[in-house]
């Protein structure tokens, strides 16, 4: 609304947009000016965003597309998007600009009228670019990634692309189970983007003076450490459908994929200038990453196996980016981000700094992933207003036992005695999330769930009465358990989408039944979507043409409820002849040969088994800094692995 009543009322300034101070044309809008007033907010469209990179593409050797497969206001929030912008934008030979999936509204008229998908930076369509990088962080935004392959007019099949096509690479949270998607992407990048882009990048500078073929390329980069070619691999299965084996059909491809890490997170650059977005974006602040990893070992997290070691940042070096960030952005608001924030060694003086240097200038300080204990009240109660926040536990299950079999390492002494600090120190708001169908779950783990949000309300009511400020409001949500790969729990058997609605309302009910029902509410995740991202989590190839024949039957934009159509799904897979359950309710043997196994995460398979066991047994890991496991990250060389040794 902003953008369009700047054009209305200063069409001059709007067409600035298109030129220099001397009147050239810098470059023009992939979209008329009558489009651009049709659609809704017009300004994810239109690029040349405060901190946007701008360079003469004739003057580069290489051109990077950067693309989060959804809408704009979710992709600008991406942290990862701003490194890799950053980092690229950094060499002189490369220009890296970014793209985002077209809103529902764009996408229908870029089709009527032929309009291909575009860079904001330039303007100009993705399919002249030398690289297509796709970021994959989530399951249910697979259909996006087909949407930006079609709009770009790049074959959907990486076997049909020829030399005027984009190199399609793809990099991520679900990188670690690629091959639902292996036949849309030309190769993917396996672990952290800071590590061996470089040298991908040099190798294709390299190729490119030497008008050398596709595949010659792609065995080029599969040589180098952590890049994977699909198409060099051929998959067997058995009779039952399981892989029978994984091997590669090309000398340029390993046998094995390592994830590549850098071992050492203050050497790695971080982008000082940030895009500035011109509207209001899911994350709008300046985010600072204290740390990457977590000594946590839940057995149901992904990213706290597939980021191990736990690697710090220089607190010097945090400092000063935060300095520079806040300066260059104009950002209100600075988030440290970390799966475990509370684990950062040196995080009492981060905060402090932030608290002093900013504060008082009228930034705020968000503080998420923190354990809830007398310091982080403290300093929460520094930075935000009591009477209007809310404090997030995230307990997970509702009994002991079950917290043990997950690992989470949080009793409920630990959740009632940080709920009670935080009602003394002024809070009334407090939310408490939870996982539904995990392994071994019983009804009374289900109900727990109710009875530990009741418990925690009534720790609010032990409170005299006149040092109350009015009634809490404890709000417990639940999600659905998914296994994911190279998690612990990636052998576990999911349920049918009946089961958990019927799990869900036990829980419901269950809340009925507290004495503080007044001050409880309840909600829980779409059973719908959570089948189908089991399938994708722990999918083969056999999938792929599932996710295709669900794009032609018009699915995108999945993970937003409003578009998620269920039945259009449902018949994907009967038009294929692909089995749902297959994949999320058959017992999974221990040595059944994984569509992932062929990746080397740092975590060893034989670790896994073991935890996998202990969950079963509802045994206790202790956390790294407690007692190292021989999880196998230490082959990384750095990190929290190496702690105190010299």
């Amino acid at each position: 609304e902003k953008i369009i009543n700047l054009i209305l009322q200063e069409p001059d300034n709007f067409c600035a947009l298109r030129t220099n101070n001397q009147g050239e044309t810098m470059r023009k809008l992939a979209l008329t000016d009558d489009i651009l007033l049709k659609i809704e907010k017009p300004a994810r469209y239109i690029g040349h965003e405060v901190n946007s990179v701008m360079k003469d593409k004739n003057a580069v050797d290489i051109r990077f597309a950067m693309c989060f497969p959804e809408v704009y206001e979710v992709g600008m929030s991406h942290l990862g998007i701003q490194i890799l912008y950053d980092m690229f934008n950094r060499r002189e030979d490369t220009w890296c600009e970014r793209v985002y999936s077209p809103w529902i509204d764009l996408d229908k008229i870029m089709r009527e009228k032929h309009i291909p998908l575009f860079a904001l930076e330039s303007q100009d369509p993705v399919k002249e670019f030398d690289f297509l990088g796709i970021t994959l962080q989530f399951e249910m935004c697979y259909t996006n990634v087909l949407q930006v392959l079609d709009l770009s007019g790049i074959p959907l099949h990486s076997e049909d692309r020829t030399l005027e096509d984009p190199f399609v690479i793809g990099g991520g949270p679900c990188v670690y189970n690629t091959e639902p998607l292996a036949e849309f992407f030309d190769m993917f990048y396996i672990g952290e983007g800071e590590v061996v882009y470089d040298e991908l990048l040099e190798a294709y500078k390299k190729w490119k003076r030497a008008g050398k073929s596709r595949k010659e390329f792609l065995e080029m980069a599969a040589e180098i450490e952590g890049i994977y070619v699909p198409s060099f691999y051929d998959v067997t299965y058995k009779e039952d459908g399981t892989i029978e084996s994984f091997l590669p059909n090309n000398p340029h491809a390993k046998e094995k994929i390592k994830r590549v890490v850098a071992a050492d997170m203050s050497q790695t650059t971080y982008p000082l200038k940030p895009v500035v977005p011109f509207i209001k974006v899911t994350q709008d602040r300046a985010v600072l990453e204290i740390q990457r990893g977590c000594i946590r070992g839940c057995r149901f997290c992904q990213a706290g196996m597939v980021y191990r070691p736990t690697r710090p940042r220089d607190i010097n070096m945090l400092k000063e980016t935060a300095r520079a960030m806040l300066k260059n952005t104009g950002h209100e608001e600075i988030t440290l981000s970390s799966l475990s924030s509370s684990d950062y060694n040196e995080l009492e003086e981060i905060v402090t700094f932030l608290i002093d240097e900013f504060h008082t200038q009228g930034v705020n300080i968000s503080l998420p992933s923190l354990r809830i204990d007398a310091f982080s009240l403290d300093v929460m109660s520094k930075v935000q207003d009591v009477r209007k926040s809310s404090l997030t536990f995230a307990p997970e299950a509702g009994t002991q036992r079950m917290r043990n079999v997950i690992n989470k390492g949080l009793t409920e002494d630990d959740i009632l005695n940080g709920a009670g600090q935080a009602f003394e120190g002024g809070w009334t708001k407090v939310k408490l999330y939870f996982m539904l169908g995990l392994p071994t779950e019983t009804q009374e783990d289900m109900e727990g769930i109710a009875v530990l949000a009741d418990k925690v309300a009534r720790r609010y009511y032990e409170i005299p009465k006149d040092q109350r400020n009015g009634k809490c409001q404890i709000t417990a949500s639940s999600s659905f358990f998914v296994p994911k790969p190279f998690s612990p729990l990636q052998w576990a058997t999911m349920q049918p989408m009946e089961e958990y609605i019927r799990r869900a309302g036990i829980v419901q009910e269950a809340f009925r039944n507290q004495l503080n029902r007044k001050s409880l509410r309840y909600n829980w995740h779409t059973a719908e979507v959570t089948v189908l991202e089991g399938v994708f989590a722990r999918g083969d190839r056999k999938v792929g043409k599932v996710l295709e024949e669900a794009y032609r039957l018009g699915c995108i934009y999945d993970a937003w409820d409003e578009y998620f159509d269920y039945d259009k799904w449902l018949q994907a897979f009967e038009n294929t002849g692909v089995d749902m359950d297959f994949y999320n309710l058959r017992k999974r043997e221990l040595d059944e040969i994984f569509p992932w196994d062929f990746i080397n995460c740092g975590v060893t398979k034989s670790f896994l088994i073991r935890e996998w066991k202990n969950a079963m047994e509802g045994n206790v890991t202790p956390n790294c800094r407690a007692k190292c496991s021989g999880c196998g990250a230490a082959s990384y060389g750095g990190g929290v692995c190496f702690e105190g040794k010299n």
